[in-house]
């Protein structure tokens, strides 16, 4: 008799779960299947792509295709003190920081969203005192006063039928990648706004020490002429005119300072500190050692590494698998539902086998009427994919100009810097040459005047255009996506999130 109950008393569940049993083994997953997209098929950046760039000073820089990209690039300047600002930023930047932080809250949440193919256990225990009222139920005995105590269980599952649950899943794992490359070019970013600017600071300070040596020049001919003019054999005007060229050379100390300041400051920013503590260490631009065997990625493979174009993909990732959540939500939904516990009305008579009760079985929600709303939720999600699309291709088609922006730039630095080169090397024999012929009484001081400010100008130029080639460079391995991939697995820098 007793075998008897418990055989029946299982029969609910047995059904049920054998109901289930069937509901997923016939479960689809509705929706498309995500596949990356496509590599392209060109080969080149730019038309007629050459080999390397005209030397500069004796250096030319070559184009290594298909070469492995640097993880920590910016060694490759050759600068100890370059590599220590890195390294502080990397550690420290809040920028950084919060894009891991972001990071781990997708994992999490991603993890949190695993649950849903589990049976979900719940408790609940209660205790209560009640006062019932016959006269609602149509009765016409007195009230009385009890007391009600519940202990119960329940256990409930989603039959994910239709495949919206796993949809949703795979849009969570989708914004994990796109977290994980936001967070690869938070680090690329960082890298390259220290060195960029850091090559900057150096420019700038090249800039000022050159002019000050120039306003220490002009004092020293000022000087000359001051003779020349008591003498009488050079007009007052000279005099006149060359201290308006050192007012004009000095009004430029400032502005170059402040620069050096901004620069300072914006280093202190990525580093993590404020700039009254920041200790930046010196560094001087000739001092830098520039990288003349440059990596070049095919654009099959830049594709598959820079940052961004990933960034876009696992957002193209994510609309397909939205598109899957709003098809499933066409579809009706199916749950089960078991619960079980015992009341009483005290703790003593809790677990009496009257005061047993169970409950199990499935349910379905089926949608008949939403007004359109799931159909144009659907139509919504295919235009955000085809959103994503277009937003991919274009990240690509931006990526691509990038680069080749960085090898057609790398070019012309080397024309400029050579052409800049030459200049400085005659204004500097011209003004040797007039300042003898100047103390000699050949030339006039209108001539010494005009070779001095073309020396100036021509040494500004120069310094820029070697900052620029820096900076072109680092603009290369930025477009390059900076080699992350390239990285050791265990390494004391976070180059891969």
């Amino acid at each position: 008799m007793c075998q008897s109950n418990v055989h029946h008393s299982l029969h609910p569940f047995a059904w049920v779960f054998y109901a289930m049993g069937l509901l997923v083994v016939s479960a689809c997953t509705v929706g498309p299947d995500f596949s990356r997209p496509a590599a392209p098929s060109q080969t080149t950046y730019i038309p007629d792509p050459v080999a390397a760039t005209l030397p500069a000073q004796g250096q030319a820089q070559h184009f290594l295709s298909g070469a492995a990209v640097a993880p920590d690039w910016w060694r490759l300047f050759k600068s100890a003190s370059l590599d220590t600002m890195v390294h502080q930023a990397i550690a420290n930047n809040q920028t950084l920081q919060a894009a891991e932080a972001s990071l781990r809250r997708s994992q999490n949440t991603l993890m949190a969203g695993y649950g849903v193919f589990y049976p979900h256990l719940d408790a609940h225990a209660g205790a209560t005192r009640e006062r019932n009222a016959p006269l609602q139920p149509g009765l016409t005995t007195n009230g009385s006063i009890f007391n009600v105590v519940t202990l119960s269980g329940t256990i409930s599952y989603t039959l994910d039928v239709f495949g919206g649950e796993r949809r949703s899943v795979e849009g969570l794992q989708a914004e994990v990648d796109y977290q994980t490359w936001q967070t690869q070019a938070a680090y690329l970013t960082l890298t390259a706004n220290v060195v960029n600017t850091a090559i900057a600071r150096a420019a700038y300070a090249a800039q000022l020490h050159a002019t000050e040596q120039l306003i220490s020049l002009q004092k020293q001919q000022l000087q000359t002429t001051q003779v020349q003019v008591h003498s009488g054999t050079a007009p007052f005007s000279a005099i006149l005119s060359l201290r308006s060229l050192i007012a004009s050379n000095e009004a430029l100390v400032p502005a170059l300072a402040q620069k050096i300041s901004q620069a300072e400051h914006l280093l202190a920013t990525l580093e993590g500190v404020a700039p009254s503590e920041a200790r930046l260490p010196d560094i001087v631009l000739t001092g830098l050692s520039l990288p003349t065997d440059l990596p070049v990625s095919l654009p099959s493979l830049l594709v598959r590494q820079r940052p961004d174009i990933l960034s876009a993909e696992a957002q193209l990732h994510r609309a397909s698998a939205d598109i899957g959540v709003a098809t499933a939500a066409m579809f009706p939904s199916f749950s089960l539902t078991g619960t079980y516990g015992a009341a009483g009305s005290d703790m003593g008579s809790l677990f009496a086998s009257g005061g047993r009760f169970w409950s199990v079985g499935p349910s379905v929600d089926i949608p008949l009427f939403h007004a359109g709303s799931l159909w144009f939720g659907r139509k919504a999600a295919i235009n955000a994919y085809q959103q994503a699309t277009a937003n991919y291709r274009q990240t690509v088609l931006d990526a691509f100009a990038q680069v080749a922006d960085a090898l057609k730039a790398l070019e012309f630095d080397a024309q400029a810097l050579q052409k800049q080169a030459e200049a400085q090397a005659a204004a500097e024999e011209a003004l040797r040459l007039l300042q003898a012929n100047y103390q000699s009484g050949l030339v006039t001081y209108l001539d010494l005047l005009i070779a001095d400010v073309q020396l100036h100008q021509v040494n500004i130029a120069y310094l820029q255009a070697l900052a620029q080639r820096y900076q072109d460079t680092v603009g290369l391995f930025v477009a390059l996506g900076g080699g992350w991939w390239n990285a050791p697995a265990s390494t004391e820098n976070r180059q891969q999130p």
